[in-house]
């Protein structure tokens, strides 16, 4: 099966995607995570990677939605709790690896690579919970369905 490209065209301010799960894509890694309502407005208030201590407290909490939603059939609101799961944990290594999260100097080179251990500790506590989303049997199965269903 051929993936389409995301497409950010569509008028997210406009798309309630529980009503209309057929317009959500999966897209690749994180695509749409801040813009597919009213998911967006559920998972991100629990949504932190400043230390581990928050990372274990976010990410229970959005795995706890990832479960509701299973429980609802909304295979969307699981997608995007995935999401904010995966997001966590790049943020997180972004911010180890970075000081400041910034990647790149105003030039476009690479700013010398670090490692915050807090930073550190907080992107493995995402990576364990997105390992575990990605190994849903369950999971899986709703996202090839959806997928082949609308892309």
């Amino acid at each position: 099966m051929t993936k389409k490209e995301f497409d950010y065209q569509q008028d997210f301010s406009q798309i309630d995607f529980r009503k209309h799960p057929e317009k959500y894509q999966v897209g690749r890694g994180e695509q749409g995570v801040l813009l597919v309502e009213p998911y967006k407005g559920e998972i991100l208030p629990w949504w932190r990677y400043k230390d581990e201590e928050s990372a274990i407290k976010s990410a229970e909490k959005i795995y706890q939605l990832f479960e509701a939603y299973r429980q609802q059939d909304d295979f969307v609101g699981m997608d995007m709790a995935r999401k904010f799961i995966q997001m966590g944990y790049t943020r997180a290594r972004r911010y180890a690896n970075y000081k400041g999260g910034k990647k790149y100097t105003e030039e476009g080179g690479l700013h010398e690579r670090g490692n915050d251990p807090v930073k550190a500790a907080a992107a493995a506590v995402f990576k364990t919970w997105w390992d575990k989303i990605r190994a849903d049997d369950d999971y899986l199965k709703r996202k090839r369905v959806h997928q082949a269903k609308w892309g």
